[in-house]
Formats: C-alpha cells, structure tokens, sequence
C-alpha cells in the first residue's frame, strides 16, 4: 500500500490521500463502539491518515471529545502528524433536533474555544461553517475564522457545502484552504460549476460521502433494517424503490470490481481518488476492518477502460432520490 499526500489547495496543509471522517463513530449511523473507535482512529494515525474531521454538533460535543482521546493516547509522533478539521455553525437542541445555523462572529469565536477544549488541542488546522448561514455574509465569517488564524487558534479557512458564487466571495476575503462537500459515483454535482470554480482558485476538494453512507459500499442489503437514530431510515436514497433502484446501481459495479479482484468500496473509493490530485476523499470507517478495505484503494489502479465501464455502469445522475430529505436540502448552499 502506498500512502502519498495531497495538498488542501494551493494555501492549505499536506495531508494524506485519505481523510477519516469521525462523524459515525458518534452519531447519525446508530450505535457505535467507542473503544474500537478509537482503536480505528490509531490504526488510521500508524497507516499514515493524517486528516481526521468531525463537527462541534456531532452527538453535540461526543465526536470531538471521542477525537482528544484518542489524540491524548496516541504514540506523540503519530499526535503530532494529525491534521484536526472542524465544522462549526449547526445548531441543536437537548432532544438532538436541528434549529439553523449561525455563522456570526461572536458565535465563530465562542464554538472555537469549545471545540479547542473538547480536542485538547491549541489550533484547529481547517475551521469551516457546517453550512451557509443565509442571514450572515460569508465574507463575515470567513473574516473571523481569519481572526482566529492571526492569534494562532487555527491554521486554515475551509468551506463546506458552499455553492460557486459564495466560494468567489469567501475566497476574496481569505485565503481558502478546500471545500468540504460530497461527492461520490452517484453524487457529482460538484462538477458542473463547484470543481471548476475551486480549480480555477486553486482551492483542494475534501470529499464527503465517497461510499454514499454506505449505499454504494457493496455492504448495504436489501432487507436491512435500520434503527430509528440512523440518518439513514430517513434519507430518500435508501426509501423504497430509490433504495432498489440504488442497489441495482451497485450490483452493475460490482461486477467491475470482481472483475479488478477489489471490493465495490475500494473501486468506489479509487474513482473519487482518479478525479485528481486536488482531491481528498474522507472515509467513515467505523471499524478497523472497514478502515483496511477503504485503504486498499490507494493500491486500484483505474485505466481508461476502468473508466469507461464504470461510466457506464454507473452514470452522471443515476441515483434515485436527493441526498438530504428536503428540509436539509433547503440550506445546502452547494445546491441553489
């Protein structure tokens, strides 16, 4: 396995082809198990993963407090080489409901103490609002997440979910270190204005949802059941016909992938990674075992007939059903 390093964007740090996403080890995806959790984040750190990204709003606080454990008993050398990026922003309630966004100054500033407490680290590497807050210029958040950089409690200005224009207006205030936004197979919208905007600026992509939450991880069965706190039993990719529809879509690569003796993760994965160099996809290993098969996508080499069959199999906008059930499309900035 060869781990290599990509950098976010022409300002923002090296990091490693792969990025952890954190977010299912405490949240969203039903239960999870904090000891093999953070045995997974280990595992990551010794493979040579040096991104690992979370929210303050993940099982509000948990995933960030799960991440300073993890950090504060990790060997100092691998501490020292993790990479912390944070969101901010999404506001919760104490039954977990969701009640907007604020991307303030004040409110910048007051969730980076917090999430710089609960990390127990003295910098934050790539800081970003979660979403757009509609009622506050980005130039304004930005300019304090640039504040926060002056005085040394973060490294990087990141985005997330931000659409093309917002992304010229952001990176006009501050140096723009990536975007954080999903893309996947059968999510690639990004590549009608966004990934050509952040091109042209020189701003890296952190890919979110490579596997669609497992959708298209080859591990997702049909019959599957799934618990009430999961995200999932409320997505309308996995409703229905969407969700058989989907599965179709899966089969089709699997058939590629057996074809590569590689699993439908990895070929997956390896599709987001060909995209270009400027691109980091975030895995949401849960497990060591899941971490191994998604790093075993750095070894898939992915030729133009690959390529092609995978096009094939699966197309621009194949997937059935939107992302985000349709009160969480209404703030995806990425999508106006």
């Amino acid at each position: 396995m060869t781990m290599h390093t990509r950098s976010l964007g022409t300002t923002g740090p090296q990091t490693s082809a792969l990025g952890l996403g954190c977010m299912g080890m405490s949240a969203l995806y039903g239960d999870a198990d904090r000891t093999e959790s953070i045995a997974t984040i280990h595992a990551a750190l010794e493979a040579g993963v040096t991104l690992l990204d979370t929210g303050d709003f993940y099982a509000m606080g948990h995933n960030e407090m799960l991440i300073g454990e993890a950090l504060r008993t990790a060997p100092a050398a691998l501490r020292e080489q993790a990479l912390t990026s944070v969101k901010f922003g999404a506001l919760r309630d104490p039954e977990g409901n969701w009640s907007g966004y604020d991307g303030r100054p004040a409110a910048v500033r007051n969730f980076a103490a917090y999430s710089l407490q609960r990390l127990g680290v003295d910098h934050i590497d790539v800081y970003r609002i979660a979403r757009i807050d509609p009622d506050v210029p980005i130039e304004e958040t930005v300019g304090a997440i640039a504040e926060l950089i002056e005085k040394g409690y973060v490294r990087h200005v990141g985005l997330s979910e931000a659409g093309a224009e917002t992304v010229r207006r952001a990176a006009a205030t501050a140096p723009i270190a990536d975007l954080q936004i999903e893309y996947s197979l059968i999510s690639r919208g990004i590549e009608r204005d966004i990934l050509p905007t952040t091109r042209e600026l020189g701003i890296g992509i952190t890919a979110y949802g490579v596997l669609s939450r497992g959708l298209i991880s080859g591990h997702f069965a049909r019959d599957r059941q799934l618990a009430a706190n999961d995200f999932r039993a409320h997505s309308p990719r996995f409703q229905g016909e969407n969700l058989q529809h989907n599965l179709n879509l899966v089969e089709a690569l699997r058939k590629i992938a057996e074809q590569k003796g590689v699993t439908v993760a990895q070929i997956a994965i390896a599709w987001v990674l060909s995209r270009g160099e400027d691109i980091v996809p975030l895995v949401g290993a849960r497990t060591r075992e899941r971490l191994g098969e998604s790093l075993g996508a750095l070894d898939v080499t992915l030729d133009a007939a690959d390529l092609a069959a995978i096009e094939e199999a699966v197309p621009a906008d194949a997937a059935a059903g939107d992302r985000y059930p349709t009160a969480q499309m209404a703030h995806l900035d990425s999508e106006r």
